[in-house]
């Protein structure tokens, strides 16, 4: 298999809700606003919107002053101000343009301020036990920022930051909690990818080796009895977060051609689809934010009946565990679970590359 990805770059806004995509085919540049489908940010209802504009109310008032969020346990994560950053500009805000321009321009900081020369983005203080979580969505999130803003050290840092990524894949094609090649599990694995994605839209070199390897290691973690997902190799119990981020990373790689791919988005789609919300069911989901932000995602990019059937029954399912703050809560920290939620919630708007269909 030979990568195919297309870049697309993300130019400077000139309005807070109002994101344009280049699409870069050949020497033709087609310009697209990403929102411009009226369809489903109709699924946005005026009590989602409410509960939305609250959550992010809330979350800006807990950045803390050096740009980061998280608390607890995480205060000063990178991954949790990352998916801050992300959560904010899935309204609209880009980087000093927008309700939350300042916020999210200072989660880059952060996230700049804390890249390590070696590309690594870690604060040693807020990391959790898995710091290659924090630099893939770190890296994810600035990848997003750059293209949005005039700032030069962005790209030399990115470029960094992915350089890193392709150097700490293991010789199965996948990643693991720490920047070394000797272990791969599916999870750290579907962050590296979504990471190296969004640098490759935004215009930095990601080798096709690397993504062809990493599609192969994808592939490996798929039960061939009930087209689910599992975490590690050899083999393991098909879950449901798990699937939802093999599906996702599988339509990351673009190849909507491919029959191997096709088929495994297909069966882990079916699986996934099993464990959508219902009314009045309680399931017992392991790591139920990381899981339902990967099945959104998941649903959104497939498109059709199973976007139609998942977002209502998670939205309402957000909607009914929202408190009265704002937020929502998770073991790790309400910041984390808050701008789950909110990334979740915001997908229809469709202003964010790399969620882009």
């Amino acid at each position: 298999m030979t990568s195919n990805w297309i870049p697309v770059h993300c130019t400077r806004q000139t309005l807070p809700a109002v994101a344009i995509v280049w699409l870069w085919l050949g020497a033709i540049a087609v310009a697209q606003p990403p929102g411009n489908n009226d369809a489903p940010k109709a699924q946005i209802t005026p009590a989602t919107q409410a509960a939305v504009d609250r959550a992010l109310v809330w979350l800006a008032d807990r950045q803390q002053d050096d740009g980061s969020l998280g608390s607890g346990g995480y205060r000063g994560n990178v991954a949790v101000t990352a998916l801050g950053g992300l959560a904010m500009m899935s309204g609209g805000s880009t980087p000093d343009r927008g309700p939350y321009g300042r916020q999210v321009s200072r989660c880059a900081d952060y996230l700049l301020a804390n890249t390590q020369e070696s590309g690594f983005i870690i604060v040693h203080e807020g990391r959790s036990h898995g710091p290659m979580y924090g630099h893939g969505f770190a890296t994810l999130m600035l990848a997003e920022c750059y293209g949005m803003t005039e700032r030069p050290e962005l790209r030399a840092k990115l470029a960094k930051s992915v350089a890193l990524i392709v150097g700490a894949q293991n010789d199965a094609g996948g990643w693991r909690y720490e920047p070394k090649r000797h272990d791969a599990d599916l999870s750290v694995t579907v962050c590296q990818i979504m990471a190296l994605r969004a640098a490759r839209n935004a215009g930095i070199a990601v080798p096709g080796e690397t993504i062809d390897r990493c599609v192969a290691y994808v592939l490996s973690c798929r039960n061939d009895d009930d087209g689910g997902f599992f975490y590690q190799l050899p083999e393991g119990e098909s879950r449901f977060a798990l699937t939802a981020a093999g599906v996702v990373a599988l339509h990351s790689v673009g190849k909507p051609d491919d029959a191997t791919i096709g088929r495994a988005i297909d069966r882990g789609l079916a699986f996934q689809m099993k464990k959508i919300p219902e009314p009045g069911v309680v399931r017992k989901v392991s790591h139920y934010y990381y899981g339902h932000y990967y099945a959104a995602i998941a649903a959104w990019q497939t498109g059709g009946t199973s976007w139609e059937r998942w977002y209502p029954a998670v939205r309402d399912e957000l909607l009914s565990r929202q408190r009265e703050d704002g937020s929502w809560m998770d073991p790790i920290c309400p910041e984390y679970a808050t701008a789950m939620a909110c990334i979740i919630l915001q997908l229809p708007n469709n202003y964010l590359p790399i969620f882009q269909r």
